[in-house]
């Protein structure tokens, strides 16, 4: 079968043949030429939540990998029970990661309160920054207990306050235990760095004690000798900061009475370990643990004679 144009088409052809080729061109070099993918944006150090009228931002200070799961978690625990556990709930039984995460909590009236400082003053400056802060903005530091991992951020390598318009609490126990060590104790030696130098700006606190309207402390003895929940309170809503309560979110939950190497006191912080998360679990309060994964928030249930611990999804 044979095709006639009309002398229209044959034209109107010819004309677009240029711009066809042009066009084939233009195709050709795209595909030749690679884009250029852009890179992606760094994981955000804050996650927010909303308690009541509080806002409460977990701040991710630093991670590290570990090894010797069961030497720094599972102390007491049978060689079958340790492996049991982390099989269960998929996890490795000697490799783990560690996670630093203080709190910041914005209330009404603007004030704001950190909960722990972090690894040192930059990452948790970092961390601040990406939550649209700035330490010049904290108006209070509480210190639910003296560890390293907990004031690092307090000073700046130079030495100067990192924040430098806030107030300081901790509980009183826990200040007057660190501040009587010995020169060559490592964390003494810390204190006296980063937190002595600031004891005229500090208040200090007992259990059932508010640091304001709202922030109550709870006392968690063991893991240090003063070391301190808090529970936050705003119009209906509660959370709980159990802080180093609980260092892993398997094995610290699956087994409370499994001693954690860094507990001083192991028979005191096992003892507040299962009173507290059994009182999560019964009121179904929401929490946020230090150690936790990012972002550190989540909840509690029974499990057994024991705990699991539920991430936050999008529930808060």
């Amino acid at each position: 079968m044979s095709l006639k144009l009309s002398r229209r088409a044959a034209l109107a052809g010819a004309a677009a043949a240029p711009l066809s080729a042009t066009l084939a061109a233009t195709v050709t070099a795209t595909i030749a030429t690679p884009v250029q993918a852009a890179a992606p944006a760094a994981p955000s150090k804050a996650r927010a939540f909303q308690i009541g009228d509080f806002t409460v931002t977990t701040l991710l200070s630093g991670s590290v990998a570990r090894d010797g799961m069961k030497e720094i978690f599972g102390g007491g625990a049978a060689d079958a029970d340790w492996t049991r556990v982390a099989e269960e709930n998929f996890v490795s039984p000697d490799a783990g990661q560690f996670y630093f995460t203080p709190t910041l909590v914005t209330t009404p009236s603007s004030e704001t309160i950190l909960f722990d400082t972090g690894l040192n003053a930059g990452s948790i400056t970092a961390a601040l920054a990406d939550a649209g802060r700035t330490p010049e903005d904290v108006d209070v530091v509480v210190l639910t207990h003296m560890h390293p991992d907990h004031i690092g951020g307090m000073m700046s390598e130079d030495g100067r306050p990192t924040f430098a318009n806030a107030r300081y609490v901790t509980a009183a126990r826990e200040y007057d235990f660190w501040a009587a060590m010995e020169a060559g104790n490592r964390v003494g030696d810390l204190v006296a760095k980063n937190v002595t130098p600031l004891a005229e700006k500090m208040s200090f606190i007992d259990g059932g004690g508010a640091v304001i309207s709202g922030v109550t402390a709870m006392p968690a003895y063991g893991h240090t000798p003063g070391h301190m929940n808090y529970m936050l309170e705003s119009n209906g809503a509660q959370m709980v900061l159990i802080a180093d309560l609980a260092n892993h979110y398997v094995f610290s939950f699956a087994r409370p009475e499994w001693e954690v190497r860094f507990d001083m006191d192991k028979a005191a912080a096992t003892a507040a370990r299962r009173e507290m998360l059994g009182m999560l679990a019964a009121d179904r309060l929401p929490m946020i643990g230090y150690h936790m994964p990012f972002p550190a928030a989540g909840f509690v249930e029974t499990r057994g004679d024991g705990f699991r611990y539920v991430p936050v999804s999008y529930q808060l």
